[in-house]
């Protein structure tokens, strides 16, 4: 199968990667052209534009950074809509709104071309492992044809309905990833301004009915300071946006979720916006401990 990769970030890169892996072609394209270089090196072929490798290309994927890069490549100069025609598929495996999917979906229809969303739920290492969930939504003839590239890209592929439902359901698990992760980083430093040895809390929380894969992987290393990007924490400042805007329309109070949205807000603040979004732990660490009285 030849298909094309538009967006070559943390994620993009890895799943590109991964299709080149296992023998298909891929022509490639992203706004830094410098990014298309390794993938080169492992068999790919680049593009000059997003237009360009519609145009070579049965089947399209992206993996872009947000609602206003989705539109971008889409309806820009040398965008999407140039080329697309009768039987050309495009794969969005972006994390936006559900509105941002609808105005891309209507488009590519109109041009006779089919659409299928497919957000990503997994990071960096999920990515490079072929084991990402894919969450998509649109054109079910689509989502069946290129399934031989979802079984390459994640370890289970869900089709969820009408365009739209792929993006909602993206960033309702990311909603609650963020809520997460902030209520962990407030349960490290608690144990550690307690007297508690943090490394243990880990081996607790890790026998316990709320064990997950996040505690476990990210634990040891938020308590040693490193939060080198698998998801940068801008993005998912971004999806806790896009789901509160969510929460808006559908009338649903999310308190929680609001206050996580702060925390990343003030991690971004404080010029922590391209480390992994575990880093909103140090802005539970930042705050000063209160002063003893004697």
């Amino acid at each position: 199968m030849e298909v094309g990769f538009l967006g070559l970030g943390i994620m993009g890169k890895a799943i590109a990667m991964n299709l080149l892996r296992h023998g298909f072609k891929v022509t490639v394209w992203n706004r830094t052209l410098s990014k298309c270089d390794e993938l080169v090196e492992h068999g790919a072929s680049v593009a000059e534009s997003p237009a360009a490798v519609v145009k070579k290309c049965k089947f399209t994927f992206t993996m872009l950074s947000d609602p206003s890069a989705a539109l971008a490549v889409v309806f820009g100069k040398d965008g999407i809509v140039e080329h697309i025609s009768g039987g050309k598929g495009y794969i969005d495996m972006s994390t936006v709104d559900a509105g941002t999917s609808s105005k891309i979906s209507e488009v590519i229809t109109k041009k006779g071309g089919y659409f299928l969303e497919a957000p990503v739920s997994g990071s960096k290492k999920p990515a490079e492992d072929g084991q990402l969930v894919i969450l998509a939504a649109g054109e079910q003839a689509l989502y069946e044809e290129v399934l031989p590239a979802f079984n390459v890209i994640g370890k289970k592929s869900f089709y969820l309905g009408q365009v739209g439902n792929g993006a909602k359901m993206k960033l309702v698990v990311n909603m609650i990833m963020g809520s997460m992760m902030n209520a962990f980083s407030e349960g490290l430093v608690l144990a550690g301004r307690s007297g508690l040895d943090p490394s243990v809390l880990l081996d607790v929380l890790d026998l316990g009915g709320i064990a997950n894969p996040m505690f476990r992987l990210k634990g040891p290393t938020m308590i040693q300071g490193s939060h080198s990007p698998a998801f940068p924490l801008k993005h998912q400042q971004k999806d806790m946006r896009l789901a509160l805007s969510l929460g808006d329309e559908t009338a649903v109070s999310m308190p929680v979720a609001a206050a996580a949205n702060e925390a990343f807000k003030k991690a971004r603040s404080m010029g922590l916006g391209e480390l992994d979004f575990s880093a909103v732990y140090e802005t539970v660490k930042a705050l000063e401990p209160p002063s003893q009285i004697s």
